[in-house]
């Protein structure tokens, strides 16, 4: 039979639907994008010039690069930065070890006590100690107003657990016993065996934690009120957005009228969202490959 015999008819309705599916589908993909574009258009955009649009933003109001120099210009930006790229890297690091090792814990066989424990770390998914007693646990601990504030609190995602957990019961029993037999131990066996089958799934959890952890402000606006020097690239991205007072302040030597300060200030706005989005984007294309099959192995079953 020809391959053309082998397709499957699809009726008037059925192309009708698939159709209407793919409009759908762009205007909702339009609809989800353009906010970003618009930002991306605003931040190149001439201050005078964007003032000036009334409506849809398809391109860049006058070319101008006037708002990423005032924002790298900002001395806050770049200890954001800094600060931001420590507590990714060694956070990240520090809440794959403690969800390794727990995930690890709760797929083994036979393990007695493991449906109880699992039960009560879930059972932290609906219920915490509230935002009070958690303050006064970290400021017992004596890490407010350091760095492990940004990094201890909250290091674990139950989420993230089960799904890795759930990852690790899928790895053969046999290759686990036969390495039990060679006179393994269980560290062995989870590095040697299972982390090694469990790539697409880990890539899928660091990059969970990786972008949460770019993203973190409240532990910081909580936990670092005396120590502004250690506030990650989010909160200053919050002050300039949120406290107009403390923008003025950061940008005051360039801001000449009130009618260049308010045009400007929006430009600085969206280059600043910018300049703290692009650089978590950029690690997208590196796990992609791994984030989908992480997923669908990780999915939480039982």
């Amino acid at each position: 039979m020809s391959k053309k015999n082998n397709k499957i008819k699809m009726s008037a309705g059925e192309k009708t639907f698939q159709v209407f599916n793919y409009i759908f589908m762009m205007v909702l993909m339009i609809i989800t994008i353009y906010p970003f574009l618009y930002v991306v258009f605003g931040s190149f955009s001439d201050p005078v010039e964007l003032g000036k649009v009334t409506g849809v933003l398809l391109r860049s109001a006058g070319f101008s690069l006037r708002g990423y120099k005032q924002v790298f210009q900002t001395a806050n930006i770049w200890i954001g930065f800094r600060n931001t790229f420590f507590y990714v890297i060694i956070g990240t690091l520090f809440s794959m070890v403690i969800t390794v090792l727990g995930a690890y814990a709760l797929s083994l066989k036979g393990y007695m006590l493991k449906k109880p424990i699992l039960l009560f770390i879930i059972f932290t998914m609906f219920f915490n100690g509230g935002m009070i007693p958690t303050f006064l646990i970290v400021q017992k601990m004596g890490i407010t107003n350091t760095p492990f504030a940004m990094i201890i609190p909250g290091a674990l995602s139950v989420w993230n657990l089960i799904v890795l957990r759930t990852s690790f019961e899928t790895v053969p029993v046999s290759l686990m016993e036969s390495a039990k037999l060679d006179g393994a131990g269980q560290l062995r066996i989870l590095l040697k065996i299972v982390l090694p089958l469990s790539k697409a799934a880990l890539a899928t959890i660091v990059l969970f934690y990786a972008v949460s952890k770019w993203g973190e402000w409240y532990n910081a606006l909580v936990y670092l009120q005396a120590k502004r020097n250690l506030y990650p690239l989010q909160m200053f991205l919050r002050e300039i957005l949120v406290q107009e007072d403390v923008m003025e302040t950061s940008f005051q030597n360039n801001l000449k009228t009130e009618a260049d300060a308010y045009l400007l200030k929006q430009v600085i706005c969206y280059a600043t969202i910018v300049v703290a989005t692009v650089p978590i984007l950029v690690v997208y294309p590196f796990v992609q490959k791994y984030f989908v099959k992480g997923v669908m192995i990780g999915a939480v079953k039982e």
